[in-house]
């Protein structure tokens, strides 16, 4: 599993014309599902999300987390963070299966409910139009 994670002052995620999600200071969260993870791996990457502490506390050290500061989430599936690209032309035979990606992406969000103020999210496989305001800007990849 793959998570681009930004910290945003707001962002939204808009699908044929209408916002699905939308969030305040938080993260936005870009998540890829690989065909080895499984449901710990989606559970484990919530937790550790949720503890992150790249907000700046009252010395501008980056020592708060997501819980520490009341922050929202909004999470976006991304298949194409497992592209391969050593072609011109990506490949996505790393990317989960769509079933799989969709249980997962699930279960990562129901993981992060009773943590944190809100999650917001856009629609699974839509094509969907991203806003954001990257705060720092601050953009992190998380792995598992």
């Amino acid at each position: 599993m793959k998570l681009v994670v930004q910290r945003v002052t707001e962002g939204s995620v808009t699908v044929d014309g209408e916002i699905t999600g939308a969030i305040g200071k938080g993260y936005v969260v870009l998540l890829g599902v690989g065909s080895e993870d499984s449901e710990e791996t989606a559970k484990r990457l919530a937790d550790k999300l949720v503890k992150l502490r790249i907000f700046s506390d009252a010395d501008g050290k980056t020592n708060l987390s997501l819980k520490d500061m009341d922050g929202e989430v909004l999470v976006i599936s991304q298949f194409t963070l497992y592209a391969d690209c050593k072609k011109n032309r990506p490949s996505f035979c790393h990317a989960g299966d769509p079933a799989l990606a969709e249980r997962l992406y699930e279960v990562f969000m129901e993981q992060l409910r009773p943590q944190v103020k809100r999650v917001a999210h856009g629609v699974f496989g839509a094509e969907m139009q991203v806003r954001l305001c990257n705060d720092g800007p601050f953009t992190i990849l998380l792995e598992a």
